[in-house]
């Protein structure tokens, strides 16, 4: 079964670690990701550029409105995602755990949809 872990971090958590930390952290996250990779449980893996460079569209009325950035009065943001292969929503979460990101931020766990039935169902 796969789940989206959708890593949220909070930038004034980040700024607050003591200097090197946040390089400690990556690079233990990055060699955690590898050896998911290798034992088949880690599918896909990306980070995210900041809020900043973001676009929301919306389309209501038939009008479309693209605003800059996420539309969230949250302090913590989607700052990536890791696809990956778990047995069950116990295994998922035991992964996710793993990750430091759960220190200065949230990891949020969810089930992915299996989209070629969706495909199947709808007759696309």
């Amino acid at each position: 079964m796969k789940f989206a872990l959708l890593i949220y971090t909070d930038d004034t958590m980040l700024e607050e670690l003591p200097a090197g930390t946040y390089d400690t952290m990556m690079h233990s996250c990055i060699t955690h990701a590898d050896e998911l990779r290798a034992e088949g449980k880690l599918l896909d893996s990306q980070q995210l550029e900041e809020p900043v460079t973001a676009k929301s569209v919306r389309i209501r009325n038939g009008r479309t409105s693209v605003m800059d950035g996420p539309f969230a009065e949250t302090k913590e943001i989607l700052g990536g995602f890791n696809l990956i292969e778990a047995e069950n929503m116990e295994e998922a979460v035991r992964i996710a755990q793993e990750f430091p990101w759960t220190k200065t931020g949230c990891v949020e766990i969810r089930p992915v949809r299996d989209f070629e039935e969706v495909r199947r169902r709808v007759g696309a």
